[in-house]
Formats: C-alpha cells, structure tokens, sequence
C-alpha cells in the first residue's frame, strides 16, 4: 500500500463476555491513532452479532443497542449498512470469542484486506487454554499441572471427574477455557465447593481447565513482531486480592502494576526466551501478552497463559510494557498495521491456484 491515509475499520464489541472491556479498548485505540496517517471507522458488534456501523457506533453501543439485521442473508451488517466500503485495513479489538478464537480472522480472509493480529490458528489455538497447554508441553515449555475438563465428562460421571483432581491437592483454579479478563474463574480451597465451581464454570464454556493452586508471582511480558519478534520488558501484577480477577483488573482498580518487575537479570533473559517461544509454538503474529507464574516456595517458572488480543485500555498491561520498552501507544498502533499489511502482502504473493493441464474435472 502506498503513503496514502489508511481507512482503518475498527472492530470492536462481540458476542462473548468481554464485550464491555472492548468497547473500552477500542475507544483508547482510535483516539490515539494518527489522524494524518489514518481514517478511523468505528465497526460495533452489538450482542446479538449485527455490526454497527451507521451514525456513532460507540455510542450506539455504550448503549446496548441490538439493531436490525440488514437483508442480505450471508452479512452481518445492519440494515442500511449493506453497501458501506470496505476499509483499507481491519484493526481487531474484539476481546475472547468471535475477535480471538479465529471467528472474526475466518470471516476477513474471504476480503482480502489486512486484519491487525494473529491469523485463524494462532488465534484459535491460543484462546482454549487447555489446547495452548499442549502445545506449549510438546515445545518442551513448562506449564503449571493441570487437568483438562470436557461438559459431557462431567455431566456423565462428576464423581469420576472430582477424583481425577485429586493429584493436584487443594487450593485449585477452576478456569473456563476459551474466556479472557479473568471472568468465571474462581480459586476452590474446600472440596466442598469444587462442584458448584465447575457447574459455574461449565455455564461459560464446554471445556474447563482445573490448575493447582501454586503459591506465585504473576509476571507478564508483551510481545510484538512477526517472523523475528521482540519481547518487552518483564512486568509485575501484585493483586490486591488472592488473584488478578475481572473486579481488580476493570473495576476497583487496586492491584498494582510493576514494570520492570523486579527480577534477577538471568531470570528475566529466561521469561523473554520462553515468551517468543511461546509466541511462535502457536504460529502468532502481530502481538500478544504472554503470562507466568513464578513459584514463590520453588522458584520455578511456569507459563500461564498467552492473550492475542490483550487489553488496550488505559490501565492495561500491554500498552504499558510496550512503551516502558521504548515503543509509546501511539508508535504501537502504526506498528501493528504496518505488520497487518506486511503479512497481507506477503500472503498474496503466495500461489493459490493449482492446475494439473487436464480436463478431467470438467466431465459430469
């Protein structure tokens, strides 16, 4: 693409949980998007999944809005939107499922337009946390003990589920796998309360993850780039509560952030190895906010987690490593669609079309 100003068409919303934490992500992006170099276009997806594009959409939005969907079957537009142009660039701030899990990424390849981020794997791959895990586990990588928990197992024999954990002792997390922000995770010390726990958890996801409940640090580091990416310094969450929840994260605001965390330098060289190849195990791209835990009574560190579409909010972390590593908000932005569409070029000149010189195929 040439110098000209790009239209950015900014995504934002969804159908999953984190619907209100983007709409709060996004509105931080497109104010600190250079309006010399970039056109923003605001794209809502309300919660019933039609896209907002007409008038304010972060308005429309703020207000819960659910409009009308247009009359072409096969588009989620809303009505009268039907014909809008497509943008020059898709940038994704759709947190959890529809943005992260390869929903969205799916829906924007058949266009042929650039999308900020990860592709259809990565993301799918990276947002089911159990799946990561195995991933990581067959990259040699360590991961904290965990048993992975389908709805079906449950529901057919939970006594038989119950003393699966057994191994992992008490206190545990019970975690949905494929949600984001810290929502529906809880931490369980009694099994008395292991039960209502997975029932809660299974009420968001068909898939849950049960770790051991390891005294730790939570490290996090951001990590940005393609084929050769960077890693930025090593952050530091000190939670006001037992753990990092939604409450703490978006709400009383009273956990702290620590960047640099502080750390001795062996150990933060070996949290930024393990972040890249953490990063490229799952074939990522563009960005990612890649979390550890570092055991306070053993000193070992464990891979926690790995976010592609981590929180741009004024307080969140991925932001705030980045520029604390020499790239401010604003540069990080440019970056990331210079990213989009270095890996959209890239892609096009690719052969997609094979012909064998027969006409075998064309015979009823």
């Amino acid at each position: 693409m040439d110098n000209a100003r790009l239209s950015i068409g900014l995504l934002f919303g969804g159908e999953s949980p984190e619907h209100e934490v983007s709409i709060v992500s996004a509105r931080s992006i497109a104010a600190h998007l250079d309006p010399a170099r970039y056109e923003v276009r605001p794209m809502g997806i309300a919660r019933n999944g039609v896209w907002i594009l007409n008038g304010d959409p972060f308005a429309r939005m703020s207000s819960g809005e659910r409009p009308e969907r247009g009359d072409f079957p096969f588009l989620p537009l809303e009505r009268g939107a039907e014909t809008a142009p497509l943008p020059d660039v898709f940038f994704n701030a759709i947190h959890g499922a529809g943005g992260e899990d390869g929903q969205i990424q799916g829906f924007l390849e058949p266009l042929h337009r650039p999308y900020t981020g990860a592709g259809l794997l990565a993301m799918a791959a990276g947002l089911d946390k159990w799946i990561t895990k195995r991933i990581w586990e067959s990259a040699g990588l360590p991961v904290v003990p965990y048993v992975g928990l389908t709805e079906e197992g449950w529901r057919r024999d939970p006594q038989a589920v119950l003393a699966s954990l057994a191994p992992l002792g008490l206190p545990v997390f019970v975690k949905p796998a494929n949600l984001g922000s810290s929502i529906g995770i809880e931490k369980i010390k009694s099994p008395a309360d292991l039960a209502g726990a997975l029932d809660r958890a299974f009420g968001f996801d068909r898939r849950v993850l049960v770790e051991q409940g390891l005294r730790v640090r939570e490290l996090e580091v951001a990590v940005l780039g393609g084929d050769d990416p960077i890693a930025s310094v090593v952050g530091e969450i000190i939670p006001a509560g037992e753990f990092y929840d939604f409450k703490d994260k978006y709400l009383d605001g009273k956990s702290v952030a620590r960047i640099p965390a502080e750390l001795p330098e062996g150990l933060a060289n070996l949290v930024h190895r393990h972040a890249v190849d953490a990063f490229r195990a799952l074939d990522a791209y563009g960005m990612a906010r890649v979390d550890f835990f570092l055991d306070r009574d053993t000193g070992r560190l464990f891979l926690n987690e790995i976010n592609f579409i981590p929180g741009f909010t004024s307080i969140s972390m991925y932001p705030k490593l980045m520029e604390a590593s020499g790239v401010p908000y604003g540069e990080l932005l440019t970056r990331l669609i210079e990213l989009a569409v270095e890996r959209h070029e890239q892609k096009a000149r690719k052969t997609r079309l094979f012909q064998s010189g027969s006409h075998w195929f064309e015979q009823p």
